[in-house]
């Protein structure tokens, strides 16, 4: 695992297409237990070197039910990317997760974590690229049926600070599916 997680942190596979250049962020180990499938680091993640180092990532944490050192010890929580390195900025926000990733590295990286009991796929990129036909035609619809994708995937919206007034319109998410995750979440016992 370790030698692939090298050889990630030197691809420069799409470096002409990223604007501030190839940093891939991505953790993971044969133990973890938790994989979360996100879609591309932010300009501050990408600033820091730490995935989820930012608003997205706190909301991420509390809604999970877990905290930074849990979050961040690989042997428990794996963070891979749909895109592992800052796609650059567009008119209305960042750009798309780079397509290159995921089938360049993810099987790989996937198959030698042997102990994952929970996948957790963060927004439409992910879900798109792992639940394929089994997909609703919207994020909301898919989040909202979270059930039909369990024990093999949880799904979820982006935690971005953005997607506040979606949480707003769609208030079933804190009463139906966020209880369910902690539930999911604590019954792993990562806090042992």
């Amino acid at each position: 695992m370790k030698k692939l997680l090298q050889e990630i942190s030197k691809c420069t596979v799409c470096s002409a297409c990223l604007q501030l250049g190839p940093r891939p962020i991505v953790s993971g180990a044969i133990e973890s237990k938790i994989i979360i499938i996100g879609q591309a680091p932010g300009i501050v993640v990408h600033r820091t070197g730490v995935p989820w180092n930012d608003k997205s990532g706190e909301n991420l944490r509390n809604w999970l039910g877990i905290d930074g050192k849990i979050f961040y010890d690989s042997t428990k929580v794996g963070l891979v990317p749909m895109g592992f390195c800052y796609p650059g900025r567009g008119k209305s926000g960042d750009l798309p997760p780079r397509t290159e990733c995921a089938p360049l590295w993810h099987h790989r990286l996937l198959q030698q974590m042997k102990h994952v009991e929970l996948t957790i796929l963060v927004g439409k990129y992910a879900q798109d690229y792992y639940l394929k036909d089994k997909s609703k035609r919207t994020l909301t619809e898919t989040v909202k049926n979270f059930e039909e994708y369990l024990p093999n995937y949880f799904v979820l919206p982006h935690p971005s600070p953005r997607n506040n007034i979606w949480q707003a319109k769609n208030e079933w998410f804190g009463k139906e599916v966020l209880p369910k995750l902690k539930e999911e979440v604590s019954s792993l016992g990562l806090d042992v």
